[in-house]
């Protein structure tokens, strides 16, 4: 008996499932009999996309605990996974919203209830820019959105004028050579003052991405730039620009700490965090920032180790070895359609051969095609076809996106449900 869901190449087989239709709310499918179906046991289509939900709990219990102690807003960024079944947990784990970086993945949020959404971004378009407008009118959404230009805030002005619809916007501000935003506090002002101009949008604060901020001097230098952005908050609303109690959001799954101390506890300012990988975490690129994270903690007596517990990688991809061409190289059936290899390549972590463990030794993945995975292993290893290997990532964004439906298992690796991705 199989019980399957695959990636974006292949087919559902739904003959122990029952899937959701795409107007569903709910986007958690499990099977019809309430079966459970072991990895190990290699009952389960392979390769598969898998997260164990121990984990993510741990995850966002852990990041739901770090933003209370500062007493900053967690509106943790959905792209990472486009899962409405994980925005659901995050709100129900007391996120304040969610934030996105499009129109169309607003309205993801928005099914799964989020009430409060921020556009980390530009939007631009008059089709994007119904879309807002319609969940505003319809579902009564908050919604904040990213401007930089007054071109984007002229725009805007006269498309929800028309609709008389009342859009709040957080002016971007950004650095030199960063990604988009206003580059010093002048155009900041003046925008501002643009803004003010339009009786259909309401300036509600500042958004800053730090991440773009990097060098020997970065925890320095994002320090600065978050002092710089609450005093622009500050200033606009002293200045009647921002009417209610400013926002000032940051925060990626790098330097959130850094953030959130510099808005910690401010009863002026409505201080809100935006991590995303944070739920998901990794064995790679978020490992590392978590490392320093936790390292900045121990120097500073920070939080997050007062904290106790620490993220833990949640996703891996179980795949099959498909071939043994030479001894010292094994093929796994995964490769670019299946895993992100952008920021490292998938690292081999357990394997199984007829439900048992087995010693996978010294595998190294030495490269990717779109479905094949090059293992190196010693010449001596047991590893064979037929054999199955989970995989640990780095960078979940880029493993996420390309699967429709995702396994979602307990700790003995026995799948429970399937959630739906909305990419």
């Amino acid at each position: 008996m199989t019980n399957q869901h695959t990636n974006r190449d292949k087919n559902y087989h739904t003959d122990h499932i029952g899937l959701p239709g795409s107007g569903e709310k709910s986007q958690h499918f499990q099977s019809a009999t309430g079966d459970t179906f072991s990895l190990i046991d290699d009952e389960i289509s392979l390769p598969a996309a898998v997260i164990q939900q121990s984990r993510l709990k741990n995850n966002l219990d852990w990041m739901q605990r770090f933003a209370a102690q500062h007493k900053v807003k967690l509106c943790p960024h959905g792209k990472t996974t486009m899962t409405p079944d994980f925005f659901r947990q995050q709100l129900e784990h007391g996120a304040w919203g969610i934030t996105v970086a499009t129109a169309a993945q607003a309205q993801v949020a928005a099914m799964v209830g989020a009430k409060q959404i921020i556009i980390a971004n530009q939007v631009v378009g008059k089709a994007n820019m119904a879309i807002l407008a319609n969940l505003i009118e319809q579902q009564n959404v908050e919604i904040y959105i990213s401007v930089d230009s007054k071109l984007n805030v002229n725009a805007l002005g006269a498309f929800f004028a028309q609709r008389k619809v009342t859009l709040n916007l957080l002016i971007e501000f950004g650095v030199e050579g960063g990604r988009c935003g206003c580059r010093n506090e002048s155009q900041v002002a003046e925008l501002a003052h643009t803004i003010a101009q339009h009786d259909y949008l309401s300036l509600r604060g500042i958004e800053v991405y730090e991440g773009v901020i990097s060098g020997e001097n970065a925890e320095q230098t994002i320090r600065a730039f978050l002092t710089q952005s609450l005093a622009m908050a500050r200033s606009l609303a002293n200045d009647q620009l921002i009417k209610h109690k400013p926002i000032v959001t940051g925060a990626g799954s790098a330097w959130y700490d850094v953030v959130s101390e510099c808005l910690a506890n401010l009863d002026d300012v409505e201080a809100i965090i935006r991590p995303g990988c944070y739920a998901i975490h990794d064995t790679g690129i978020y490992l590392e920032a978590q490392n320093k994270v936790i390292a900045r903690a121990k120097k500073n007596q920070g939080a997050a180790c007062d904290l106790g517990g620490d993220l833990q990688s949640s996703l891996e991809v179980w795949a099959h070895v498909i071939s043994r061409p030479e001894p010292n190289k094994i093929v796994a059936g995964l490769g670019k359609r299946d895993v992100a290899f952008d920021a490292g390549l998938p690292i081999p972590e357990r394997a199984y051969r007829d439900g048992q463990s087995i010693e996978a030794g010294k595998a190294v993945t030495t490269a990717v095609m779109d479905q094949h995975a090059f293992i190196e292993i010693d010449a001596d290893s047991e590893l064979n076809v037929g054999d199955i290997i989970a995989f640990s990532t780095s960078h979940p964004c880029l493993t996420i996106d390309k699967w429709r439906s995702i396994a979602i298992c307990d700790d003995e690796y026995k799948v429970t449900h399937w959630v739906e991705t909305r990419f």
